[in-house]
């Protein structure tokens, strides 16, 4: 169940990062609210995420999936560029991200 609550904080974060954009410095109340509500979700699941898996593999899968998952949004919906070092380097993320998984033991 930690990894289901860890992927899940992850997305939240992604979602809360994508506000925070969208709120444009704390100038607009819906995206700043939201914001606010997915930041608590996402730390409320990476502590039920901590309960049992270690502190360095979820924290940093935790933001891993947060980067990444910003990383695509912000080409997906932002127009923000796509060129071959900003792919290898959301690669090497992942693969870190993957990594970590594969050798905690949990």
């Amino acid at each position: 169940m930690a990894w289901l609550y860890l992927g899940v904080a992850g997305l939240l974060e992604v979602a809360w990062a994508t506000l925070m954009k969208e709120s444009h410095g704390f100038t607009k109340l819906a995206p700043t609210a939201l914001m606010a509500v997915a930041m608590v979700g996402s730390f409320w699941l990476l502590a039920l995420a901590m309960r049992s898996l270690p502190l360095g593999t979820a924290y940093a899968i935790w933001t891993g999936i947060g980067a990444v998952g910003a990383f695509l949004v912000g080409i997906a919906m932002m127009g923000e560029p796509v060129t071959a070092g900003r792919l290898l380097s959301a690669a090497l993320l992942l693969a870190g991200m993957i990594g970590l998984k594969l050798t905690s033991g949990h």
